[in-house]
This record gives C-alpha cells, structure tokens and sequence, in this order.
C-alpha cells in the first residue's frame, strides 16, 4: 500500500518567508486558498503588528503562523482532528515553538476557556469552519455566530469568518459590524469589527 503524499505550503511574507508547512491530509481538513489568504493578509497588514492571532479552526496552522510572520507577537490555534493536530504541533515547533499555543479539543467547547486569557489584548480572530456541507456540519455557521457573539469587543481588531459564498452571514452580530465581504469563487470572507 503506498503512502499519502505529503503537501506543503509556504509561508509568503516575513520574517519566516519561505519556510514550508505541511499540510494535513484532505480528508481532514480544507487549507485556505492562497489567493484568499493573501487577501486577508493584505486587508490587514496595517493592523497585524503586536496583536495575538487565534485561528479557531486550526487545522495546519497556516493562517496564524502567517501572521506571526507578518507581525502578530502570539498565535493560538484549536483544532480537534488528531491527524491535524499532529501536524500543527510539528509546523508551530518548526517556525515559532514560543510564541505557538495549538490546543488540542472541539473549537465550540474549547473558544470559551480561550477568552479570558485574551482579556488584555487586541486580538485578530479567524474563524474557518468545515463548510457545512460536509456530513455533520449542518448548522455550523449558527454555531460559529454563537461563539463570535461571546467575544469581548474591547479585544477586537478584526474578526474574519470564512465561509461558503451562498451563505449569507449576519450584518451584524452582538457590536461587531460586518464591514466588507470578498468572494473568491465557492469560498467568501466576511469581516467584523467594532462599531
């Protein structure tokens, strides 16, 4: 029997440009999309600098890493598949084993014991769900909407939802207004800030 190619991305700016990430299996998780990624890092590379990242759907940790690349002084990362999970440790040991926090556990149960310990920051949140097509994962955005709406908005910088683009996320959610939506084929972003 042969053995599962390995993928790899690369980090694409900063002070990690060019050191790679693998990537875990397909079956387990959908990575970012480059172009959509590279959007996102545009959007806010003016407000990256000595925040904390939490990407909340962790899988390789390629957003957060990215953005300790770019600036961010700490990334958090949840993710509860074990194959990913494996793969997040070894990519946050490879590029930034100080400043990496994977924690391993079902984002809707684990986002809640995250909160406090961002209570003095200004945090970054990146939510990328398994789009809810996936057996299982009917009624994940509502979910999703759920946990945003825990957050204290002192802490926000941004918040970005990834999501299929026939979705159609809340205007608003608790004070977070969304403030620009992209769509880059079947995947969208949609952001959030205060106001």
């Amino acid at each position: 029997m042969s053995k599962a190619k390995v993928l790899f991305r690369q980090i694409s700016t900063g002070k990690y440009k060019g050191k790679r990430l693998q990537l875990p299996p397909l079956s387990t998780t959908r990575s970012t999309k480059t172009i959509l990624k590279d959007s996102f890092f545009n959007s806010i590379q003016f407000q990256i600098a000595d925040t904390v990242f939490v990407e909340v759907f962790g899988g390789s940790g390629l957003m957060g890493l990215e953005a300790l690349s770019r600036g961010a002084k700490e990334a958090y990362f949840i993710e509860i598949d074990k194959r990913a999970y494996r793969v997040l440790e070894e990519n946050c040991a490879l590029i930034d084993p100080i400043h990496t926090h994977p924690i391993h556990g079902d984002s809707f149960e684990r986002f809640a014991t995250l909160l406090p310990a961002l209570e003095q920051e200004q945090v970054i949140f990146y939510f990328d769900p398994p789009f809810d097509i996936r057996e299982g994962m009917e009624g994940i955005y509502d979910r999703v909407i759920d946990l945003i709406a825990q957050i204290d908005p002192a802490t926000v910088v941004r918040v970005a939802v990834e999501h299929m683009t026939a979705m159609d996320m809340p205007e608003q959610i608790e004070q977070l207004r969304c403030t620009k939506r992209k769509k880059f084929g079947r995947s969208a972003l949609s952001y959030y800030e205060v106001g």
